[in-house]
């Protein structure tokens, strides 16, 4: 299988990166396949991921989601479900041998056409999915990613072949070891699901007083059930979330948008600016200003 790997990372660095490798996040002409290169080891970043499958091609990765840690290498796959904040560090990496990967985003629509169309086990319901986990890739995945790849070569075939060998890589991971996990969060009628439906509520009301007690009770939970479910799911608890997503949007807002950071601390809902820049340097090591000048610089 490590044959597999070395095809699928040298099909990137000569056909879609070629030989100028810079450190970045690449945006392929497949809708939501995504490659990832780090030339140098990194301090630990901070970042918001989306619900994604990731293949590590070369190198080594960290990655940090409350308490829990994951570290995962080449020919390892990281699966995160949900919407996690979460800290990551690059292990192994070098201008000779940068860290790569090919990330694909989840399609919910696509997971949950297909727990409809598959037959599971039967799960528990009182069962809490984990938001992410970290495999061995088995030969069936390697050959859809390298099939996935393949197609950058040909972007005539990319809009009928691309979303087939996508929906494949949904399948085999519902069938794999940790599918319970995908399948969970996309069944209805599952706690998972409704923790979900929690994340998105409160990323749609990121600006409105927060209540647990208010969001239990629309998703028919006790709080104390609700709270317990949200943090087996996701490392932390509601309210730890709800203001990691408030940060994460603030420095999104100073970053791309140009807000300072008054207006970014009352757009995601603080009402003190002196605990939004305590709690922002808590979490990214430096005030706003500071911060953003840093990345803006690539430092």
């Amino acid at each position: 299988m490590s044959a597999v790997v070395r095809t699928i990372r040298n099909l990137v660095l000569e056909g879609f990166l070629n030989t100028d490798v810079k450190s970045g996040d690449y945006q392929t002409d497949i809708e939501g396949v995504t490659l990832y290169c780090r030339q140098k080891t990194q301090k630990v970043e901070n970042c918001f991921y989306k619900p994604s499958i990731i293949l590590v091609l070369q190198g080594a990765k960290r990655t940090q989601v409350g308490s829990e840690i994951f570290e995962y290498s080449k020919g390892d796959i990281m699966v995160m479900g949900v919407d996690l904040p979460a800290s990551s560090t690059i292990l192994e990496a070098s201008v000779e041998q940068p860290y790569l990967s090919v990330g694909v985003e989840i399609d919910s629509s696509v997971l949950v056409n297909l727990v409809q169309e598959t037959t599971f086990p039967n799960f528990d319901l009182s069962r809490t999915a984990k938001g992410l986990f970290v495999q061995k890739s088995d030969f069936d995945l390697l050959d859809a990613f390298l099939r996935l790849i393949k197609l950058l070569k040909y972007p005539e075939r990319i809009g009928v072949l691309g979303p087939m060998v996508i929906r494949e890589i949904h399948y085999l991971l519902l069938i794999g070891p940790n599918g319970d996990n995908l399948s969970l969060f996309h069944t209805v009628g599952y706690k998972s699901s409704q923790v979900v439906r929690a994340i998105s509520m409160i990323r749609d009301h990121l600006k409105k007083p927060f209540s647990v007690d208010e969001i239990a009770q629309q998703l028919n939970m006790a709080s104390s059930t609700f709270h317990r479910h949200f943090k087996q799911a996701t490392n932390m608890s509601p309210l730890q979330y709800l203001k990691q997503l408030r940060l994460h949007e603030a420095q999104k807002l100073m970053l791309t948008e140009g807000f300072n950071s008054g207006r970014a601390c009352a757009a995601v809902g603080y009402e003190s600016i002196s605990q939004f820049n305590r709690e922002y340097k808590r979490l990214f090591g430096d005030p706003p200003h500071k911060d953003i000048t840093k990345l803006k610089n690539n430092v």
